[in-house]
């Protein structure tokens, strides 16, 4: 197999290159009501956009396989389900550590490269199993938090909920928020809930899950992204994956748009992750080309792009061994878990 077209995208800067673990912190600012306020919308517009983005852009072979490893390495290996069990995080951990098979690393010409997930994401109680297993990997440990899924916990139990996950070795904390301050438009203790958990986060990265499903309208979407930035969180994320509607590219443009403004407002740069529904290899393509588009190229690497997703890296171990050998195999061949 020719694999000079992996090869020149990784050594020109592409989407192949790799990059550390170096998440910057979002100091936040103070609640701008009027900017909250004033954000808007264009529903016909965004999906007229999004609609266009699968036909308009594709790439085939060797760039796919490049994308696809870049992918690999945002992928926040996700397990919350209520039979989890000891056993089964360590075996997340083992392929978040491995998650190619070295095979095809080996045929693709990335031999020499180390490749990891970019994150394993689990719940409090297996945070402390996960740091053992991932051990000296650079690999951190996401934990859900404050009551997650639903987030209607007693406040005082969520920020302790998030204390415990950062004593346990968590360096990063997906919170969820109140939905309710969303819908009543209650921007104020939507702030002051977000700084109370940047606050107990410490050093941890804090993610913002916003739940967009639960929210019903792109407007309230971009209103709670820049709410939950200016108080000082370092990625917005779509959803828990537990809702009815999860991640789209609807809901994604307007998130981006929202990191793009409070960029250009503060310079502050803050990332992004989709959630939820997430399961295939051309599902993240899209994904990662409205990233490319709309933000630019440092919003490829684990610093600024998270994909919370379980099943989608089975996925794309398929299409890589597709590419490599010509066939499809079994998903039974690349267990995640």
């Amino acid at each position: 197999m020719d694999t000079a077209g992996v090869a020149r995208v990784h050594h020109a800067g592409g989407p192949l290159a790799v990059s550390g673990h170096n998440l910057q912190r979002n100091p936040g600012m103070d609640l701008d009501l009027s900017w909250v306020l004033d954000s808007r919308v264009n529903l016909s517009a965004t999906e007229r956009r999004v609609a266009t983005l699968p036909g308009r852009r594709t790439v085939k072979k060797d760039a796919q396989a490049a994308w696809l490893l870049k992918a690999v390495t945002c992928i926040d290996l996700t397990t919350l389900s209520g039979d989890d069990t000891t056993e089964r995080v360590k075996r997340l951990c083992a392929k978040a550590i491995t998650p190619i098979r070295p095979d095809l690393l080996e045929a693709l010409g990335m031999g020499g490269r180390t490749i990891t997930t970019g994150a394993i994401c689990v719940y409090h109680r297996f945070v402390a199993t996960a740091v053992e297993a991932l051990g000296s990997s650079g690999i951190p440990v996401a934990a859900v938090s404050t009551g997650f899924p639903a987030g209607l916990s007693p406040h005082h139990l969520k920020v302790k909920e998030i204390e415990e996950s950062v004593a346990d070795g968590a360096r990063e904390i997906d919170i969820v928020i109140t939905r309710e301050h969303v819908l009543t438009g209650n921007w104020k203790a939507l702030y002051d809930e977000m700084k109370d958990y940047r606050a107990a986060c410490g050093d941890a990265h804090v993610k913002a899950i916003l739940a967009t499903g639960d929210l019903k309208t792109l407007r309230n979407v971009a209103k709670a992204s820049l709410v939950c930035m200016m108080a000082g969180a370092d990625f917005i994320k779509t959803s828990t994956g537990k809702e009815g509607v999860n991640a789209t590219l609807a809901v994604t443009l307007t998130m981006l748009r929202a990191i793009r403004a409070y960029e250009e407002r503060t310079g502050i740069k803050i990332g992004y992750k989709p959630a939820g529904g997430i399961s295939t290899a051309k599902d993240v393509l899209n994904y990662q080309f409205l990233m490319r588009e709309e933000l630019g190229r440092e919003w490829l690497e684990p610093d600024l792009f998270r994909i919370g997703a379980s099943s989608l890296l089975a996925d794309i171990e398929r299409q890589l061994e597709h590419h490599v050998t010509g066939a499809y195999s079994a998903f039974n061949r690349h267990p995640i878990g």
